[in-house]
Parts: C-alpha cells; structure tokens; sequence
C-alpha cells in the first residue's frame, strides 16, 4: 500500500480517490449549469471551454476542503470533538468557496478578457457552499462509521483478551487440583502395599500428566483424546478398587469427533471416586454415554459419611470453562440413588486464540 493511499484512508477512514474524482465531475456540472449552463447555450467546443472553467473551480474547492478536512482529523481525532471539528469545517467551507470565487473570478476576467458577472456570484457560491457541505457530511458519515466499527472490534478484543485470561487461570486451577488428588491417592496405596503398586502407579501417572501438560494451550479437546486421558486414569484407579470400580462406556463412534474442555472428563471421575463409598458391598458402578449432544457421566449416589480432602474446584471449573466458551451449560441431576453430569459436546476446537471480528 503506498503512503498517500495508507494516509487517505487513515485520517479519511477509506480511499477516496475514486470518490474525489467523480465528486469534483458532479460539482463541476453542477456548477456549469447553475451558472451558464455551457452545454445548453454554445456549441460542444465552447461548452468544453466553459466548463473546464467549472472543473476548475470544483477542483480547487474540493482539494481545498479536503486537505483541510485532514488537518483538522490530525488536529481533533476524537470523537468528542466531532461537533468542533465539523463547525470548523464548515466555516473553512464558506470561506474557501468565496475566495476561489473571487480569485478566479479575477484571473478569468484578467487572462481570458470574460465579464465574469460578479452581480450573480451568489446563484453559484451557495449552491458550492451546499454542494461542499453535502459532500463533508458524507466524508464525516464514512469517518464515524469506520471508526465506530473499530471501536466495537477494539472492544471485542479486549473482552476476548480478558476471557483468554480467564480461560488461562481456570486452566492452570484444574492441573494442580489433579495433582492434589493423585497424590492422596499415591498415599493411599503407599498405605496398603508400600512398593510394587506405587511405582505402577508413579509410572502411570507421569504418562497422564504429560497429556495434560501437551493440552495445556488449548481451550476444547477432541472426546477421543479426552476419553483415552480418562481411560489411562481409570486404569490407575481400578489397580486401587480392583472389582470395587465398575465401569460401562456407550459412547457413539461419530461423537469422538467432537470436542469438550480437557480434563473434564477426568474430573467428572474423579468426583465420583471421591465422594462416594467403594467397597466390596457397595461397588461404584460408573456409565459414560453419549446423547443428544452431551457426554454423560452416571453414578450409583453412595455419599461417604466422612468428608475428604478436597479443593472444591472440581465441577465449578468446569462450568465456568463452558461458560467462558459456549452458552451451552451443564446439567447437573441427583436423587437419591442416582448423581448424573452432562457435558455439551462442542461441534469445533476452540483454540487458545483471538477469536475477534469486526461482523457484529
């Protein structure tokens, strides 16, 4: 882009050479008709004379005002000077009409040797005046149009910024919480078999926290991945709860494609290993499906009758990672026998990116 074209559309809000060009064209016939109406009156060669007089005049006024226009952008670009700069405007355009009229009027009668009529300058200067003044509000319109849609996607960067953050920081809340809770339950097999079990379970558990370190940067993961996670933090699980832990998948092969919050999943699980009884006479029998959209995590209600350590981040990091993204919510279900969690399934990954345009 070159710098004259980068600086019209800068302080103009567009590039207005096109809009320039046939704007002096229209003011020039104008001008002609209102005042000799050459093409009426004279043959097609003197009308051409005639009327280049009045491109003339239309050029100068135009190019005139115009640079003005810019300086007085550079000089008030806010919007709260807008009623400043355009009374300015308008002053410079009353004064630049009559002075180009009175100078060319001068410089035709002493080159040319034309009477130019200076009893009927107002039939011309007025009808300029409005013309130019009609012409400015356009230019204004434009200005305020672009710069209004600036605004809205200025500020729909730094909502989308402040969401990104938020974004961050739930993100960063969920991998410590995990950690938290793994090594209760590394203490809890260091308790019943101090050697063998823990280093499985040290083994098993690098190999999951390095998928959540690769899914660090991202806001939605796809369910395959998600569910292979689970999977690898189930199998640790169940070397602890052994027959205790009964799980059941019914989860559709096309909605693999789709896409939830990582570790979501992880955290419905790991909830319901949490707070609930496990033991030979009240096994935890736990079903993932999929329906109608949403991954749905069931379990059999058996709430322990002592509270475990806990950081209470679980399901509220959750819905508030949804609700940074989506406007689809959670749906939480509970009776007495019965504790279910649906997760919308999101039909595309939403990266840790900008996701600002300017179409509202």
């Amino acid at each position: 882009m070159s710098k004259a074209k980068e600086a019209r559309i800068r302080y103009l809000g567009f590039d207005d050479l096109w809009f320039s060009v046939i704007g002096i064209l229209i003011l020039s016939f104008i001008t002609d008709l209102i005042f000799n109406n050459s093409f009426g009156r004279y043959p097609f060669s003197d009308a051409i004379r005639y009327w280049s007089m009045s491109l003339f005049f239309a050029t100068v006024d135009w190019l005139t005002i115009r640079k003005i226009l810019i300086y007085l952008r550079k000089r008030y670009p806010s919007l709260k000077d807008n009623l400043k700069r355009n009374l300015y405007v308008f002053l410079c355009i009353v004064l630049t009409v009559n002075l180009v009229d009175l100078l060319g009027g001068l410089f035709i009668e002493d080159v040319f040797g034309i009477n130019y009529g200076w009893g009927n300058r107002y039939k011309v200067v007025i009808p300029v005046i409005i013309v130019s003044t009609m012409t400015i509000a356009i230019y204004e319109g434009i200005y305020l149009f672009i710069k209004l849609k600036n605004a809205i996607r200025e500020e729909e960067q730094a909502k989308q910024i402040a969401v990104r953050a938020q974004l961050d920081t739930l993100r960063n809340q969920a991998q410590p919480h995990f950690l938290f809770n793994s090594l209760n339950t590394l203490r809890d097999i260091i308790d019943q078999d101090p050697k063998e079990d823990a280093k499985k379970f040290v083994d098993t558990l690098a190999e999951v926290y390095r998928y959540i370190l690769e899914s660090g940067s991202t806001n939605t993961i796809q369910l395959a991945d998600e569910i292979t996670f689970a999977k690898a933090y189930l199998h640790i699980q169940q070397e602890r709860f052994e027959s205790n832990l009964k799980l059941q998948w019914d989860v559709r092969e096309e909605a693999l494609r789709s896409y939830v919050i990582p570790m979501s999943l992880q955290l419905l699980l790991e909830n319901a290993l949490k707070h609930n009884v496990i033991s030979k006479a009240k096994p935890l029998s736990i079903h993932i499906s999929t329906d109608n959209d949403a991954l749905k995590v069931c379990n059999n209600y058996q709430p322990r009758s002592t509270q475990v350590a806990s950081t209470q981040l679980g399901l509220k990091n959750i819905e508030k990672r949804y609700a940074l993204i989506t406007d689809r919510k959670l749906s939480i279900q509970q009776n007495d026998h019965q504790f279910c969690v649906e997760l919308p399934l999101l039909e595309r990954q939403l990266e840790n990116t900008s996701y600002a345009t300017t179409d509202h």
